[in-house]
């Protein structure tokens, strides 16, 4: 008999999209978050220089390696100006395992999580595996950007609520909160006494100009947030698995505690590897992030036609498909079948914004490439 936690978790989507897709490599790769953009190099360098060394290959320290948790604190306060150090730190095998363990400290079986309409189908199941209940607040489209509907936001709030649990910029839209939504949610959570587990593993790849906006800078904020940071996607390090919660000093000891018996520890080497991305320059991400908008610009350019929201930030925006008369598992099966482009269905990434919705991962194609885009929808769809 499955065991009950698993009872309203279905299978991957994305995984099923890519065995669909195969090794093929006319097919245009669009459904998975993978970018070809080379990490750092000082983070390359570094990650050779730290294999073979005994300090990185072992257990200790469970938390995470002291410089590493160093970097990461004086990232943090440099961006919300609030005075973190190492020992709000945990280092944790990627910003997946962080979310999992803060919502394992932090929450009961049968607490209420509110989330985005849609969001990563990966945040909404584990606040299932958590035995928590997900609650949806949709985004709504306004002047060609998705927007918070802060009434719904309001009205979700519940004696049972424990936790906000947000990712901006959101994936898989790519909306990205105003100072306005910032300031709604912060409203919320100290009035309240809620916790905002914030999934910050995209937070600079904003475009069109956009300054990024931490929530724990907000006023009453850096007590009531919990800071889920990676470095696979700023960084483009996806294999080192490496990722960190930062949090107040009052829970930051139970995180560690369930980091513990969750993952024991991550990779030395990958830490040293990370340490190095962190000292990086600047110029090493922006100009990623100017690629990366180049490519959201041409995936725009090539389906103007069709029902998209441009993505404000990350490396995804949606497609509505319900134009064309079917769903999104329909239209992707047929997207890849006749247009050789495959795209992950948004079925159960949400409620309002769901079955209608494919998603398209601008970030591991070339513009040169994306620029087929538009014979191929039109191969599939006509």
């Amino acid at each position: 008999m499955k065991a009950s936690r698993l009872k309203d978790i279905p299978g991957f989507s994305i995984d099923e999209v890519a065995k669909a897709a195969g090794e093929d490599p006319a097919v245009l790769r669009l459904e998975n978050l993978d970018t070809g953009l080379a990490p750092p190099q000082l983070a390359l360098k570094a990650t050779l220089a730290a294999i073979g060394q005994d300090a990185h290959n072992s257990y200790l320290p469970f938390t995470g390696q002291e410089n590493l948790r160093q970097l990461v604190a004086q990232k943090l306060s440099r961006q919300t100006n609030q005075p973190y150090s190492s020992s709000h730190v945990v280092i944790t095998c990627g910003g997946t395992e962080g979310m999992f363990d803060a919502l394992l400290a932090l929450t009961n079986p049968g607490d209420e999580v509110i989330l985005t309409d849609p969001t990563y189908a990966g945040m909404i199941n584990r606040v299932r595996l958590a035995g928590g209940v997900p609650v949806l607040v949709p985004f709504v489209p306004a002047a060609n950007e998705w927007r918070l509907d802060l009434t719904a936001l309001q009205a979700a709030v519940t004696p049972r609520t424990k936790a906000f649990f947000l990712m901006n910029p959101s994936m898989p839209s790519g909306a990205v909160f105003t100072l306005t939504e910032w300031q709604a949610i912060a409203r919320l959570c100290t009035r309240h006494r809620l916790w905002l587990i914030y999934n910050a593993a995209m937070e600079r790849i904003l475009f069109d100009q956009r300054q990024l906006i931490h929530p724990a800078a907000l006023e009453g904020m850096a007590q009531r947030t919990i800071i889920v940071g990676s470095a696979s996607k700023e960084f483009r390090m996806i294999g080192w698995r490496i990722g960190w919660v930062v949090a107040p000093k009052q829970v930051v000891d139970d995180i560690a505690r369930v980091h513990i018996y969750n993952a024991v520890t991550p990779s030395g080497f990958a830490q040293a590897g990370v340490a190095g991305a962190l000292l990086a320059p600047a110029d090493d991400f922006e100009k990623c992030r100017s690629e990366w908008q180049k490519r959201r610009d041409t995936l725009v350019e090539q389906l103007d036609t069709y029902a998209m929201i441009p993505a404000a930030g990350g490396w995804s925006q949606l497609l509505d498909v319900s134009a064309f008369g079917m769903d999104a598992a329909t239209a992707s099966q047929l997207l890849l079948k006749k247009g050789k482009t495959a795209v992950t269905p948004m079925t159960h990434w949400g409620q309002k914004n769901s079955s209608q919705f494919i998603r398209l991962v601008f970030s591991n194609e070339s513009v040169e490439r994306l620029s087929t885009l538009c014979e191929r929808f039109k191969a599939a769809f006509g």
